[in-house]
């Protein structure tokens, strides 16, 4: 078996603001759909106003209502943006999935948001701000009951931006391997998420293109379809399929975990080639992780 190189290259990040929410239900399916549904189309600041996703499972001995919840987080590329994200996330998506209740996971925050109070304006006037659990809330009626959220949501700096590119000999287990290394990042329970379709990019972007009206393009020197076209190709004669995984954390070192935990878990896999990032002469970010200092050999 012939494990992967890890290339001696550098992930390249920068800073944006991010809030982790907790959302609780009366059992993990629904806290889950509310989770996937208030993180939808949040993919990437390219395109979409907000980058989003899954942190992790939360037991019920560790949430405030003792109840199952998921742990989100929703970042924005400034601090002003985050306000409109919460308040339509958590409302239209979140509030409105049955037996929810939501919570602010940001311990350490530089700034907070009055979401909560502006969401329970719903309740018409029947709404209430108390105590519980030792936390602000405001209790809203609903259909099924009582809504509860918390009146503040906490935001913070974090790292965006974290990458690993996986280069593997075909489709299907190259695409395995990056779900092996996504799984790996989850469970290892780091403050961090991976906010593209499965954790897993397809389409990697590298910045600028030959047409002005487009600030991102496609990376064509890890298309494999390409390599005989282009004078730049990154990729080795074997490789026929390149992944990335793109990795938001709330600092340095959450990301360097994440980072690592990925890469270890494919240290054994023969199916990948090579591990390897994209960086772009500090345009993208001023943060440099090099994935050398995340292996073992680097403890």
């Amino acid at each position: 078996m012939v494990p992967p190189i890890i290339d001696d290259t550098y992930s390249e990040c920068f800073t944006m603001w991010y809030s982790r929410i907790l959302i609780t239900a009366i059992d993990e399916e629904m806290a889950l759909i509310a989770a996937q549904e208030t993180i939808g189309f949040a993919t990437s600041i390219i395109m979409c106003s907000a980058e989003a996703g899954i942190e992790r499972f939360v037991s019920a001995k560790e949430t405030p209502d003792n109840r199952p919840g998921v742990v989100i987080q929703i970042w924005t590329r400034h601090s002003k943006q985050m306000k409109d994200e919460l308040l339509s996330r958590l409302s239209q998506c979140a509030m409105t999935t049955p037996t929810t209740n939501i919570f602010n996971f940001t311990p350490i925050a530089e700034k907070s948001v009055p979401v909560g109070k502006l969401i329970a304006y719903f309740g018409d006037g029947f709404q209430k701000k108390i105590t519980k659990f030792g936390r602000e809330l405001w209790e809203v009626p609903v259909m099924d009951g009582s809504f509860l959220i918390e009146d503040s949501f906490n935001i913070a700096k974090g790292i965006a931006g974290g990458l690993l590119i996986l280069l593997g000999t075909e489709q299907m287990t190259t695409l395995q391997a990056a779900k092996t290394a996504v799984k790996a990042i989850c469970d290892s329970k780091v403050q961090a998420i991976t906010s593209f379709p499965s954790g897993i990019c397809r389409s990697g972007s590298k910045i600028g293109s030959k047409y002005s009206f487009l600030n991102e393009s496609t990376n064509h020197r890890f298309c494999p379809s390409l390599k005989k076209d282009v004078s730049d190709s990154l990729l080795p004669p074997e490789v026929q399929c390149a992944y990335e995984i793109v990795i938001n954390a709330v600092n340095e070192d959450e990301l360097k975990k994440a980072l690592k935990a990925g890469i270890g878990a494919l240290r054994e896999n023969n199916a990948i080639v090579k591990i390897t990032s994209s960086n772009f002469g500090g345009e993208l970010g001023k943060i440099t992780i090099n994935l050398k200092d995340l292996t073992d050999d680097n403890k």
